[in-house]
Formats: C-alpha cells, structure tokens, sequence
C-alpha cells in the first residue's frame, strides 16, 4: 500500500490546530459608539489597552490637496501637551506608575496605547493619563513648531536613505492617485504648507468614538474592562466612521524605474496591487507566499537568490493586506554589478512559481511552520490586544483566531496554485530600483 505523506502531514496539522487555545472574544459598543473588544487574562497582574482610529495617512488627501503628514503629525502632538501637562510631565505620569504608552499613525490606522500593572493604584492613573491625551490635547504652536522641524529632518534624511526613496516611490507610482500613493510623514513641500489648524480639523473629524476601536486585554472582569472602556471615550464627540477608500486600479503592464544613486548596492522592491483584508484568498496566497518567499530561509528565494549563488544576503516577498488592497511587493539587495542576474533570477523563479506553484515538500514544510508558530503569535497579553485591534478595525470574524489554522490546513497545492495564477501577475510587475547606473 502505498502512503500519501502530504495527507498524513495535513492531517496531523489539522489535529494539532484545533489542540491550541484561542482566547474567547468578547464584544460590545459604548454610548457613543466606539467599538470594544476585550479578552480576559488572569495569567499575569497586567492590562493592556489599545486605542485605533481609522485616521492613517490614508486620510490625509481628505484634508485639502498636498497636505500630505497631516496623520502622523496629528497623532505625534496627541502626547506632546495634555490637560496641562507638557510632554514631559505626561511622560513621567506613565513612568510613576510602572505605565507604558505608545502611539504612533500608518497608512490605515493610528493609536494611541498603554501598559499597566492590574493593581488600581497603578492602572487608574495610567488610564487617567491616557484619557487626558486622547480627549484633552492642547496642540500648542511650540508643540506644533517642534514637530514639524523633527518631521522635516525625517524626511530630509529619507533621501540619503535608498530604501526609503524606494519604497516612496514603489508607492507613489504603484497607487497612482490613491491615497495610499501619499508619503505618510509628508514631503518638504507638504511641510510647508501644514498649518497648526489642519490638525486640529483632522483631530476633530476622525478623533471620534464612531471611528475608533478599544481593545484591552488583561486581569479584568466584563465589567471593569466597560467601564474602563466608556469612561476613556466618554468625553469624544460620537462623530461619524470614516468613508470607505477607493477601489484601487491594477497594474496594466510592466513598469521598471532605475533611480540613480551613488552606492555600491542597489535596493530592489518589485511587486503590484495585492489583497485588501478579509480577501477570499487570503489564506491560500498567504500559504503560497511563505514558501516563495516569506518564510526567511527557507523559502525559495533565499534558496535560489542567496544560498546557490551568494548574490544577496536577504530577498523576501510578502503581501501586506490594508483597507483597500495593500501592495504585493518582492525586496533584495545586491551588488550593483550582480543586480542583473540576480534579478534574471528572481524572475525566473516568480514565473515558474506562477506557472507551476510550489512543490508538495515546500507546501508541507510551510504548513508546519505557520499551523506550528501559531502558539507563538499570541502567547502574551501584546500580541493578543494588537490582533484584536486587526480584528476590530478590519470588521474581522471574532473566531479570527480560532480559525486562521484550520484555515491555513484547508489550503491544498489545487488551492494555492489557482488563487496564484488568478492574483499575481509576472507581467504585470513594477520595479523600483534605487542605486548606480551601469557605465
């Protein structure tokens, strides 16, 4: 009789999946009409809460024409003067009670968030901290003055960086007229023509209870996580939920841009529209990725880029799935007179990886890795409060994390091949690439 290995494999994935313990998801909206998301967790005296705003730089275009920046400044003066306080004084709230807070803005999402012991000594003043942040901002003008000039150092010094002129303009040119083709910290003209105002207008429009989303995780019962829940946002305006985004046009035929730059390595980054989250074919072109090139060396790229023929240290491929569909990207380094092979390479594999998909062995070895790490992505209170941030904010299904590795094990090589020859396509790539031009 002759044994089918990969059936065996899948199987024994399949059984090890439903083995781990997600954590139970509980759901609700405050008065005004903020999203809460809450996981009780006794294993440790801690609680973590998370604030996410759909107000990404995606939502700069929305403020008037060039005033790209407007998201990440807005979110970065949230913490710079509160309620009084200056930016030091917030600071050394949180550090007196052992608190952590953070923020920071994306293409989709900004957030502002805070680590606490459970003991209300500590966390009732962290969260009074926060909520001053969050409701009571002071956008000073020497705030305001000082951002801006750090911001504009930042993105000076982006044009020293290959990397960064890049990916700037793989975006830029990828997404055309979308917002997502908007510099998230700005350009030097867009600086220019910032105003104190503009932020305070995009404070007030997408800073809401309507648009947000609360999670928090930690040794709480339901009750205390809505309290805590409603007395963060009690004072924010319900406002309204952003707009959706714009459909994103696709690629039409292959584009390749070589920007001049004097370095001995030239930065690649190669790729076209890709998934929007909660796509159909997540899973599959998710499994399909990791043996292309998302699972670091073990993936295909790296085997043929790097370890047969030493001409790059790392090269990677991964989707990044966003409101509206995120970019599909490849990236590599190499030697500016080994740029062309490497890059014949790499061509070659990505067709034949769309002609023919991955192998049983590669497909196998990536569903071990991913059903098996699993475990590991939500083993702490952070990771758990960050995926359900994702959930929340994507309008994903509260059993996400029950089912993402049954999920994954539905996936066949039939499944995966087909969601690759649908979604990607070799001719129809751009590429980006950033150092010397041969003499």
């Amino acid at each position: 009789m002759v044994i089918n290995k990969s059936i065996i494999i899948a199987g024994c994935l399949l059984v090890m999946g439903k083995v781990v313990a997600s954590p139970d998801i509980q759901h609700w909206q405050t008065k005004n009409g903020a999203d809460v998301y809450f996981v009780a967790s006794n294993d440790i005296p801690m609680v973590d809460v998370r604030i996410v705003f759909d107000a990404g730089s995606a939502r700069d275009a929305e403020m008037g024409k060039g005033l790209s920046g407007t998201a990440v400044m807005t979110n970065g003066l949230l913490s710079e003067g509160a309620a009084g306080d200056d930016a030091q004084v917030l600071a050394e709230k949180f550090e007196a009670v052992g608190a952590s807070f953070g923020n920071g803005s994306l293409k989709d999402m900004a957030w502002l968030s805070v680590r606490s012991l459970r003991n209300d000594r500590y966390l009732q003043p962290a969260l009074i901290n926060l909520k001053n942040i969050l409701t009571l901002p002071e956008f000073s003008k020497a705030s305001f003055s000082r951002e801006l000039e750090r911001l504009k150092i930042a993105v000076k010094a982006g044009k020293q960086s290959p990397s960064t002129i890049g990916a700037l303009r793989f975006y830029a040119e990828l997404y055309g007229d979308h917002p997502y083709a908007l510099p998230s910290e700005g350009t030097e003209e867009s600086l220019k023509k910032l105003k104190l105002e503009h932020l305070k207008d995009f404070y007030k429009k997408y800073y809401v209870a309507k648009n947000a989303v609360i999670s928090i995780v930690g040794q709480l019962t339901k009750e205390e996580a809505e309290k805590i829940a409603s007395d963060l946002v009690a004072d924010l305006p319900s406002g309204q939920q952003a707009k959706k985004l714009p459909a994103v046009k696709a690629l039409t035929e292959s584009k390749t841009i070589h920007i001049d730059f004097p370095s001995r390595q030239s930065s690649v980054l190669m790729g076209q529209v890709g998934l929007a989250r909660g796509d159909a074919d997540y899973y599959a072109l998710y499994l399909g990725n990791h043996a292309f090139g998302g699972s670091g060396f073990g993936s295909r790229l790296m085997q043929k880029v790097r370890e047969e023929r030493g001409l790059v240290y790392s090269v990677y491929s991964y989707f990044s799935p966003m409101h509206a569909q995120g970019p599909f990207m490849i990236g590599l380094k190499t030697r500016n007179d080994q740029l062309d092979e490497a890059m014949d390479i790499v061509h070659t594999e990505l067709d034949k990886y769309i002609t023919h998909g991955p192998e049983l062995d590669e497909l196998n070895d990536s569903l071990k890795n991913i059903t098996g790490g699993f475990p590991l992505r939500i083993d702490s209170n952070k990771k758990i409060v960050e995926y359900l941030s994702l959930i929340g904010f994507y309008d994903l299904p509260l059993d996400y994390l029950d089912t993402f590795v049954d999920s994954v094990n539905l996936q066949d090589k039939k499944k995966v091949d087909d969601a690759l020859q649908r979604r990607i396509h070799p001719d129809k790539m751009l590429t980006v690439i950033v150092g010397a031009k041969s003499k």
